[in-house]
């Protein structure tokens, strides 16, 4: 998880993690991790740059990486930390 707070939403401009984004991380025995992540809009077009930051703030931690987008349960503003709200805030967000 805190390699995961490189990985950067390009649009809103705060890690993925204090977005309240991620919502599991599994490494099997294998050292392949798998993240269970959504995204703020299932129509979000830039999940490729999202999964390309991923690699990279993990390459070397796990021999392999896959992100399982899942959309239940929906992301809402309350999954944000509030480490996440103050950074929103600094940026002129009302949350």
């Amino acid at each position: 998880m805190e390699a995961l707070l490189d990985v950067v939403d390009p649009e809103l401009g705060i890690d993925v993690v204090n977005l309240g984004l991620i919502y599991g991380v599994h490494i099997d025995e294998s050292d392949v991790a798998t993240i269970d992540m959504t995204l703020t809009s299932a129509a979000c077009p830039l999940t490729d740059v999202i999964e390309d930051q991923a690699r990279t703030a993990t390459d070397g931690l796990v021999q392999d990486l896959k992100i399982n987008w899942v959309w239940m349960p929906p992301w809402g503003p309350d999954k944000i930390t509030p480490d996440g709200r103050d950074q929103l805030r600094a940026l002129g967000f009302n949350v």
